[in-house]
């Protein structure tokens, strides 16, 4: 049960924190190619050589593609069309985000993290599910976030807040658009997970008794965590799943 084999997957932001995390596990899940997009080419060719050692069989493909320029993200399309003639799985986790609050947050700042959080979905999903429709199937999974269904009163971080919303409710609309194309679209909204990103605030005694408070579970998610959730998106028993928004967050949504 939900075995991957035979797939090609694309994930983007493969080159830190949870794109790493998502590529491992559908290399563990048997997926025969496994395309890793991302800006840091270096990481991107560290991670496909490991993967190829772990895994003698997969075919990894790694492309330098930056997901907020749409000449770069149809270049990525077009080169995975030519070199394997088909996605069946896409998952949009590149991300990025300047944390200021309404107030104070500049212009540069707010289009900075809408076009990396959002606007970037967008494209990505313009582009390869317009290859997955040509098989008649295809997984979108879109990395939105806890952050993208409520508010907090502990970071400031409105832009992030906005395109992770705006993420939540485009899955649903391309859920629907796509239904009739073989095609679904989900969300998966992780709560705290140390990556790049996030590990000199969670590793802070104050973001500890923070949790301790907020999250049902009293913790961070634990690398692997967003393995299962990912993995049965992607897979064929998941398909009269369309426009879920799966949180994974420890409770946090929950109160």
């Amino acid at each position: 049960m939900f075995n991957l084999s035979g797939r090609v997957a694309v994930v983007t932001g493969a080159s830190s924190g949870l794109g790493v995390q998502i590529a491992k596990a559908y290399a563990g899940a048997g997926v025969d190619t496994l395309v890793l997009l991302a800006r840091r080419e270096e990481r991107l060719n560290d991670l496909a050589e490991k993967l190829r050692k772990q895994h003698t069989k997969l075919n990894v493909l790694p492309i330098r593609c930056d997901v907020t320029d749409t000449e770069s993200v149809n270049a990525a399309a077009e080169q995975v069309d030519k070199a394997i003639g088909r996605v069946d799985i896409l998952v949009n986790c590149a991300g990025s985000s300047k944390d200021k609050g309404v107030l104070e947050m500049t212009d540069e700042e707010w289009d900075f993290t809408i076009a990396t959080d959002e606007t970037s979905v967008f494209k990505m999903t313009r582009a390869f599910a317009n290859l997955m429709k040509k098989n008649h199937y295809g997984r979108i999974i879109n990395i939105a976030s806890m952050y993208g269904l409520v508010g907090n009163t502990e970071i400031h971080t409105v832009a992030y807040h906005a395109s992770k919303g705006a993420v939540v409710n485009f899955t649903r609309a391309v859920a629907a658009e796509l239904a009739l194309d073989g095609i679904t679209c989900n969300a998966i909204c992780p709560g705290y997970f140390e990556t790049e990103l996030t590990k000199s605030v969670l590793d802070t005694e104050q973001f500890q008794q923070f949790a301790k408070t907020h999250v049902p579970m009293q913790r961070y998610g634990k690398p692997g965590e967003l393995d299962a959730p990912a993995v049965f998106l992607a897979s064929d028993e998941a398909s009269y799943v369309t426009g879920a928004i799966l949180p994974v967050d420890g409770g946090y949504t929950a109160v």
